[in-house]
């Protein structure tokens, strides 16, 4: 028997994820766990020297819609790019299972329409070899990844399973409906998904314009189904949601968690549009958990909203008659129009043409006019960009039109230029609301959306902002590196049951990155082109990871993916096991 580790790292700065002070010190790895954390007396067959870097658990991202991505891709960009080792997926009501024969080109529209996803990268790449949902859990373990994966079941596939077009519609169901959600439910979680999801936001619609499944549904249909999750005894109820007064959210969400004993969890953020506003969202869960409720707020770090360019899925100018003209070319065409001085005159003299629903006429106004709010995305830009850094501001300074600025800000390197639209959690002009919820329990750092919203926003690397900025470079205050390490890890990790990682401690599981934290940088994003049938995605990758560690096995050394794919799925809630720690 050799007295020698797998893997021994040394020397590192260890930020163990329990949000206690950092030390120095050594990790050991035996297999895919740790087996030992301090001093390291014995050697390893491979040995990492971490001097003068930062070793923390790998990331724990729980809001991401890798659905149809993780049934053909191993290598899981952008998450892994970013030292996530674990993703939680089925997120906000949309997935693909249970899935009906005839109902695949729905559920794609769906997911197109809700998390802009290109609807012919997931018909391509979808293989379909399910129609339950135990079925296509069965159908993600098949696949060998950088990363694990884990899942909810998702509302809007399950509505339409059991109602049929009146459940796509967002009827009401009968009792009897109701009842039969909740058996997929719970068939679904004794299969092993981690919760339930649900979408209540008008901002989640198809490709064709309808909002989502259950969008409308009654406390008694989100009651009825989220009492299956207490019948199995797991499971996070996940939701995003308006908010509407007249729904009574925390109310039901409170009554839901204090029945079944599981955590109720909702994206918390600021908005001008909210009903809501986000201290009263943060005050209502409070009173909910003093009554014996488990609310938990997920929150973003960084504005969200879209990342604009010619070839993203929204600009300024996308509902302008002359861009509707060529939108359908080919880039190399539509690029030789846009730098024709008559079409440019022409396309800066149009209106653009409003939507049909009135709900989205806010958001229209600020995409195609709103210049204060919208900021040129230059080398270095931290995404907390201040006033005078605006279209607006730059645009006065230019002697130019709001609208001819950005015009010419797109065509730069080519016509890949890029604008920052932060709609939510900016209202302020800055992240500083979000300093005082860094503190709390009651929330975590989620919303990355990873693998969605493809040509709009690349928010999967939201760890490496919060390295970047939160931890390293914020002048405006910054939180500290221990308690950011914990709310990305333990706390993600925790709120689904995933008690077997997320910790550097013996026995529990060798998930790690050693990161090179004074070098840690985000790079410019770019568009690219390689989902299946070519389609389009937002990418943006990091600098100063030096490895990230899965299960023990190095799965990228300097960004560079290796040739290991430990990640799996997982099923159901984890927990340490008893392990023999070795010497």
């Amino acid at each position: 028997m050799s007295n020698m580790h797998d893997l021994v790292i040394r020397n590192g700065l260890l930020v163990d994820g329990t949000g206690t002070t950092a030390y120095q010190g050594d990790i050991a790895i035996d297999g895919d766990r740790i087996s030992r954390v301090g001093e390291v007396s014995q050697k390893g067959r491979k040995e990492i020297d971490a001097s003068g870097r930062v070793v923390a658990p790998g990331f724990v991202d729980i809001h991401t819609h890798y659905d149809g991505q993780a049934t053909w891709d191993q290598e899981m960009a952008p998450s892994s790019w970013h030292g996530v080792t674990t993703v939680v997926m089925g997120n906000c009501g949309v997935g693909f299972a249970p899935a009906a024969p005839d109902k695949h080109d729905w559920l794609i529209g769906l997911m197109e329409g809700v998390e802009d996803i290109p609807g012919t990268a997931l018909s391509e790449g979808l293989p379909w070899n399910w129609e339950s949902f135990p079925e296509y859990m069965d159908a993600l373990e098949e696949l060998p990844r950088t990363i694990d994966v884990a899942t909810h079941v998702p509302h809007g596939p399950v509505r339409a399973y059991v109602m049929g077009e009146r459940g796509a519609r967002d009827e009401p169901p009968t009792e009897e409906e109701i009842e039969a959600m909740s058996r997929i439910v719970e068939d679904g979680l004794h299969a092993g998904a981690l919760g339930f999801s649900s979408s209540r936001t008008i901002l989640h619609r198809s490709i064709d314009g309808e909002l989502v499944p259950g969008t409308s549904a009654t406390k008694e249909e989100l009651i009825g189904i989220g009492r299956a999750m207490g019948r199995v005894g797991h499971g996070v109820f996940e939701m995003a949601s308006d908010l509407n007064p007249e729904w009574n959210e925390f109310e039901w969400m409170g009554a839901l968690s204090r029945e079944t004993g599981l955590p109720v969890t909702f994206a918390a953020l600021q908005s001008l549009a909210k009903a809501i506003p986000l201290e009263k969202q943060i005050e209502e869960m409070e009173q909910q958990n003093a009554q014996g409720a488990n609310i938990v707020a997920q929150l973003a770090l960084r504005g969200n909203g879209v990342v604009m360019s010619w070839r993203s899925t929204l600009h300024p100018f996308v509902r302008h008659p002359s861009w509707r003209a060529i939108e359908e070319l080919s880039w190399d065409e539509q690029y030789a129009k846009l730098q024709d001085p008559a079409f440019k005159a022409k396309l800066l003299a149009e209106t653009s043409v409003p939507p049909e629903e009135p709900d989205l006429i806010p958001i229209f106004m600020v995409l195609t006019q709103a210049w204060n709010m919208q900021y040129q995305m230059d080398d270095g830009f931290n995404y907390e960009p201040q006033p005078e850094e605006s279209i607006a501001s730059r645009a006065e300074a230019a002697g130019l039109s709001g609208a001819e600025y950005i015009y010419d800000l797109m065509m730069q390197e080519d016509g890949t230029g890029f604008v920052y639209l932060p709609i939510l959690n900016y209202v302020d002009g800055n992240l500083d609301f979000l300093e005082p919820l860094q503190q709390r329990e009651d929330t975590v750092n989620s919303l990355s959306d990873g693998g969605a919203h493809c040509g709009t926003i690349c928010d999967a690397a939201s760890p490496t902002f919060m390295l970047e900025h939160w931890v390293r470079d914020r002048a405006r205050g910054t939180i500290t590196l221990e308690n950011a390490i914990k709310r990305q890890c333990r706390d993600t990790a925790r709120l689904y049951g995933l008690n077997d990682r997320g910790v550097l401690k013996p026995g529990y599981l060798a998930d790690i990155n050693v990161i090179d934290l004074d070098n840690i940088k985000l790079g410019k994003p770019w568009l690219a082109f390689d989902l299946p049938a070519g389609g389009k995605r937002l990418l943006q990758k990091a600098r100063g990871y030096d490895y990230t560690i899965k299960s023990g096995q190095i799965t990228f050394e300097q960004g560079v993916m290796a040739d290991a794919k430990p990640g799996g799925l997982i099923r159901g809630p984890q927990n340490v096991e008893d392990v023999k720690l070795a010497g």
